[in-house]
């Protein structure tokens, strides 16, 4: 049901509520034990952000990519990233038409909703730097002529982590585009029995049906600068990420663009809980999906097995947390 767009403030923070309890609960339909990553794929729609999943195949990045899309009603896109893949391949190109005499613009396929680019780490750097400006500014740029990008718009990119011959690590300008690196692991012994059981007959994402529109979506989500971020917790926010370019195991750590982007997902996220204030809680949650594809951990610390994301948690531990 469309949102009246006179509604208060409050009220929208109400219907974002909802709205998030629906797709949350639509897209639990065909995916099976994964609720928190469909809590952070709301997350960065709402914030107009990207995700990078990072997983092994087989564990369910492109089902759930094409369960969000059909939940929200939008419209999907996939495409698979190789070697050979060209930069027109993903913008579009203009075609000449020798009938009408002109050229056409024929679109590439990131001008969609919800895109899923496919192992983006097996093209080349020049491809992928074809996203940024797509990711960044939500618009490409063909032949000098500038196009928007439909809205909502939201990359979800995946890499496999295992097979690393014949692919490109992102670089970090491109790793910084994405709000969130999410982690989807292998299902609980219940849970893949469910799974068993879900698909035993048929494909239950044959039948999913749109519970939000995304133009209802783009609406509510301009309800999020009403959620309120009290000091204290807008300076652990600073503290938190400030704490990682301190810290002895980081070469190089998180920027003020993670700060913002901190904030913002920790905004997102009490809205889609339900709340019109941000918990330190909030803060917690989403900092090592926020913060560790941002930071370098140096070589003798990774020589020592350890990575980014328990860099993270070391420094929410060893942060004073705010209280009343």
């Amino acid at each position: 049901m469309a949102i009246e767009p006179q509604a208060h403030p409050e009220q929208r923070l109400v219907d974002l509520r909802d709205a998030a309890a629906r797709v949350r609960e639509n897209v639990g339909h065909v995916i099976v034990g994964l609720d928190e990553v469909i809590e952070l794929l709301l997350v960065a729609l709402l914030c107009d952000g990207h995700v990078l999943i990072e997983d092994v195949p087989g564990v369910g990045k492109t089902m759930l990519a094409k369960a969000l899309a059909r939940s929200v009603g939008c419209e999907f896109r996939r495409i698979q990233f190789t070697p050979d893949l060209m930069p027109s391949d993903i913008t579009g190109i203009n075609i000449y038409n020798q009938r009408s005499g002109a050229f056409e613009f024929r679109p590439g396929p990131i001008i969609a909703n919800i895109v899923l680019a496919d192992e983006i780490n097996r093209a080349t750097p020049r491809t992928q730097s074809a996203l940024l400006e797509a990711m960044e500014e939500h618009q490409v740029t063909v032949d000098g002529t500038t196009m928007p990008l439909p809205s909502p718009f939201l990359v979800l990119a995946t890499q496999n982590p295992i097979e690393l011959e014949g692919t490109f690590p992102l670089p970090e300008a491109q790793l910084d585009r994405f709000l969130l690196r999410v982690h989807l692991g292998y299902p609980a012994a219940g849970d893949e029995d469910a799974i068993l059981r879900r698909f035993e007959a048929d494909n239950p994402l044959d039948v999913l049906a749109p519970v939000v529109d995304g133009a209802e979506l783009v609406h509510l989500a301009a309800a999020l600068p009403g959620v309120r971020c009290d000091d204290s917790v807008r300076g652990y926010i600073i503290a938190l990420t400030r704490a990682t370019r301190d810290h002895p195991a980081a070469e190089l750590g998180a920027s003020p663009r993670a700060t913002l982007a901190l904030f913002r997902a920790a905004r997102a996220l009490a809205a889609v809980r339900g709340r019109d204030f941000v918990l330190p809680d909030d803060v917690q949650h989403v900092a090592p999906s926020v913060l560790a594809h941002r930071i370098i951990v140096g070589a003798q610390s990774r020589l020592r097995g350890r990575d980014a994301r328990s860099l993270v948690h070391e420094v929410l531990e060893a942060t004073p947390v705010p209280v009343e």
